[in-house]
């Protein structure tokens, strides 16, 4: 009876899982809503998807993988859904976290602005896998999120990195 009960999956608590995972869901829908209301909706939408397939996590891949494969499941449907005016898109300053230098924090603020207008101006399918990658996902996991090969993932991040590197140019 006890080695059922250990090798039974525990279901991750819910709360520990917006505690660790909360921000790349954030960041996720960002990446693909650029209005804030509708992005807190979004997450919104994602967290409680999250809390109902948490039930179902079985551990063939790490929390995380979990996490943002149903992030960015939900984030392209929204996508699909609601294709608005890119005239109401504006960057959203809380993405930026000030540090103590005004100078350095003006800069910073000012280079991650063009960083994410920059990967807001890419397809859905380029900025999925930058802001993927942002988040610390290996090429594996992307794979596995996105449901892509590895190798076809380290192709479209070179590319991605590529055009990024070019818009970003001084």
């Amino acid at each position: 009876m006890t080695a059922t009960l250990a090798s039974a999956q525990e279901i991750p608590d819910f709360e520990q899982v917006v505690a660790v995972h909360g921000a790349a869901i954030g960041r996720v829908a960002a990446v693909h809503e650029k209005v804030k209301a509708r992005r807190d909706e979004l997450v919104q939408e994602i967290l409680l998807a999250v809390w109902q397939a948490l039930s179902r996590f079985k551990g063939d891949s790490s929390l995380k993988t979990f996490v943002l494969r149903i992030a960015h499941h939900k984030s392209v449907d929204h996508v699909l859904k609601s294709r608005h005016d890119s005239k109401h898109q504006a960057f959203d300053e809380s993405l930026v976290e000030p540090s103590a230098d005004t100078e350095q924090s003006v800069s910073l603020q000012q280079r991650a602005e063009r960083l994410l207008q920059a990967v807001q101006r890419m397809p859905l399918a380029q900025r999925e896998l930058v802001a993927l990658a942002l988040e610390g996902c290996s090429h594996q996991e992307i794979a596995t999120i996105i449901g892509i090969s590895a190798n076809n993932v380290a192709v479209r991040l070179s590319r991605a990195r590529q055009q990024l590197q070019h818009v970003m140019e001084p």
